[in-house]
């Protein structure tokens, strides 16, 4: 059977990654469709809309058929982290492609971008260097120093946030001498970040989670953004805890950490770095909200996300030895879901899986399980009372969600 991967968040599954899943299995001809997920928490260090557990269904109903979660230690980091931990795990799943959205659409243009980068690496970090001296946020300092080497016109726009993406999974598989074959389709009408609804049918999660999050934000106004799994889906989830997360929710639980925490304490956290604790810590007492919090924080040197990443590590407690790894790459497989024509496949080359499978957390010294772990309890502290019982409950109890597709 020929599995064809994705590396996703859906937050939440809408109508444009339907379209990625349907055109990624006829690039690849493939079977099957496996797709890597992050979990609870995402690359840009924000909770995710709905349950790692709600979105896997979600994403099960609308066309994959084998959800596997990115541990914690790689959906909470940079890009090429998050994409080394990606690849790695579609590698040992056995994925023949990988497939991945685009603003440039052209698989050659990837490669001759890193062969040229390769080539022009000591130049490059210099320039890196030179902005970042500037005061530059490092992913401003990264484009601006690429630009500086006069690229040729047929390479990437490494501006572009899915296309800073794509070839960081290229370059991952490249370095880890991966046998996986990377193709790519053009991201089709709304951008990445796009906070307004762009056509008809299809919209950008971030605006999708705008309108739910919106004074008089009601479901049907995205529902035609979204297939009616994941309409569904998040109707369930309201009625069913009471909320959608976000940052908002988790504001009282930071700022209780940060008001307790001494500086030098805050050091110790993954992504606090200098001196950053010191001005966290004075933007947090003046501040009554999450999003007043961070427009306190932001500078031209911290991105909106790099910022948010730290304050995710120090509100579940992640120190800097916790992320430290020999190598970029997941030691397991944490099976999320899969329909019955993914249970065929795993049942047929399960002996062949580089990883072992979890499907059930039991006793485990597994470091980057363990901070999943810690993530999910963290997670359902947004919710109070019953609910925060049942999202505490899934991460023990819940077995892999099966879909009769």
């Amino acid at each position: 059977m020929n599995a064809v991967g994705v590396i996703v968040e859906y937050n939440p599954f809408h109508n444009g990654h339907a379209f990625h899943i349907e055109e990624a299995r006829k690039a690849a001809n493939a079977d099957i469709v496996i797709a890597v997920m992050s979990g609870n928490f995402l690359q840009r260090g924000e909770p995710a809309l709905v349950s790692k557990w709600k979105r896997t269904e979600m994403a099960l109903k609308a066309g994959v058929d084998i959800v596997f979660e990115l541990p914690y230690v790689f959906a909470t980091q940079q890009a090429n982290t998050f994409a080394s931990g990606a690849v790695s795990i579609l590698e040992a799943a056995g994925c023949r492609f990988l497939c991945f959205g685009s603003e440039s659409g052209q698989i050659d243009s990837f490669y001759e971008t890193l062969s040229f980068l390769k080539n022009n690496d000591s130049r490059y970090q210099q320039q890196v260097k030179l902005h970042l001296e500037k005061g530059n946020s490092y992913p401003k300092a990264s484009s601006l120093a690429f630009h500086d080497l006069h690229p040729d016109k047929n390479m990437i726009d490494l501006s572009k946030p899915n296309n800073i993406l794509g070839y960081q999974y290229i370059k991952a598989a490249k370095e880890q001498n991966a046998s996986i074959e990377a193709l790519t389709v053009t991201r089709k009408n709304a951008d990445y970040h796009d906070p307004h609804f762009a056509s008809e049918s299809i919209a950008s999660a971030t605006s999708i989670r705008k309108a739910l999050f919106s004074l008089n934000g009601q479901l049907e106004s995205v529902q035609q953004y979204v297939p009616e799994s994941t309409y569904e889906g998040l109707i369930e989830y309201k009625e069913q805890y009471g909320l959608f997360h976000d940052w908002e929710l988790y504001w009282p639980l930071l700022k209780f950490r940060l008001v307790q925490t001494a500086p030098e304490q805050l050091k110790s956290i993954y992504e606090v770095e200098e001196g950053l604790e010191n001005r966290i810590l004075s933007a947090s007492l003046e501040s009554e909200s999450f999003q007043q919090f961070m427009e306190r924080l932001k500078t031209k040197r911290y991105t909106w996300t790099r910022l948010q990443r730290a304050c995710l590590h120090i509100l579940t407690n992640t120190l800097k030895e916790e992320m430290s790894m020999e190598e970029e790459k997941a030691s397991y497989l944490r099976l999320l879901g899969m329909t019955t024509s993914g249970r065929e496949y795993l049942n047929k080359y399960k002996a062949d899986l580089a990883l072992p499978m979890v499907s059930r957390i039991s006793s485990t010294k597994d470091q980057q399980l363990l901070l999943d772990i810690k993530a999910s309890r963290v997670y359902a502290m947004g919710a109070s009372g019953f609910a925060q019982k049942k999202l505490l409950e899934k991460e023990f109890k819940q077995p892999p969600i099966i879909i009769a597709k």
